[in-house]
């Protein structure tokens, strides 16, 4: 797979090669993706019922060896400060939203330890899965966006990675990850996330910090490093991922500020330009 799949359209494209120090992290590194579930909801002592409704849709995999983590604030704060050092602990502060402290603890956690993360608000649809832990490659869920139509395009699309186009957006998502502990993309998106930050004179936009957009660059940044070196990229993409799980568009919390999409639109409106602060 070459760059052309990966174009990202981040406006702080910039800084996708700015790197902090390496990132000092106790790794349980392996050969393949550990059979481990990981979640994260912002309070798990108030959970939405249909939110856990959405949670419970996961538990046949229990039958099949996965093991199940899920984190919350305080929890996701521990873990960091246990693994991390003190710009992680710093830039997981600054994450203002739920969405974004998922982001970044995902990150983390999946460095660290490896393993296969999923949205809480994730329905599985109890289909056979893929083998997803069968190997250590980073596996991911293409995506496109059409620019002149303003609706995302089928990835399944015969033929659609055969041209580039100025009107597509080709990323990936940041849900599902599969990885093994120490994954070089993992480690080069944790490492952007961080110093994007850590930016005082940032707006926090939520996409191109911690979210899709992050990843994609990070994917992109690493892809671009193994063509050059003539090494191959350890990328397994999940194509049709729709058919194993979807998210619920129907969830309550997608009407108030929990939603990050609502969030993102308000606090770039409320953002002061010279400060990137609200």
């Amino acid at each position: 797979m070459g760059l052309k799949v990966l174009q990202s359209r981040s406006s702080t494209g910039e800084l996708a090669d700015r790197r902090s120090n390496e990132i000092a992290v106790l790794s349980d590194a392996g050969t393949t993706v550990p059979r481990t579930l990981v979640r994260y909801w912002h309070d798990a002592h108030r959970i939405p019922a249909d939110v856990q409704v959405c949670l419970e849709t996961w538990e046949p995999l229990r039958d099949q060896g996965v093991a199940f983590r899920m984190f919350d604030d305080k929890s996701a704060a521990s873990y960091i400060a246990a693994r991390y050092g003190r710009e992680q602990v710093s830039a997981f502060a600054r994450c203002q939203h739920p969405a974004m402290r998922s982001d970044y603890l995902r990150l983390c956690v999946l460095l660290a330890e490896g393993g296969f993360y999923v949205d809480a608000d994730d329905k599985f649809r109890g289909v056979a899965m893929p083998r997803v832990f069968d190997d250590g490659n980073l596996k991911v869920q293409p995506l496109c966006y059409d620019i002149s139509r303003q609706a995302m395009v089928d990835t399944t699309e015969p033929g659609l990675f055969d041209h580039q186009s100025s009107s597509r957006i080709f990323y990936v998502n940041n849900n599902p990850i599969a990885a093994r502990a120490d994954d070089p993309v993992l480690r080069r998106a944790l490492e952007r996330a961080t110093n994007l930050l850590l930016d005082p004179a940032r707006v926090p936009e939520i996409q191109s910090t911690t979210g899709p957009g992050n990843f994609s660059a990070a994917l992109a940044a690493h892809a671009n490093e193994c063509n050059i070196a003539n090494q191959p990229l350890r990328l397994d993409l999940l194509f049709g991922w729709e058919t194993i799980a979807t998210p619920d568009w129907t969830l309550g919390y997608r009407l108030d500020d929990r939603n990050w999409r609502r969030w993102n639109d308000w606090s770039f409106e409320n953002a002061d330009p010279t400060t990137g602060i609200e």
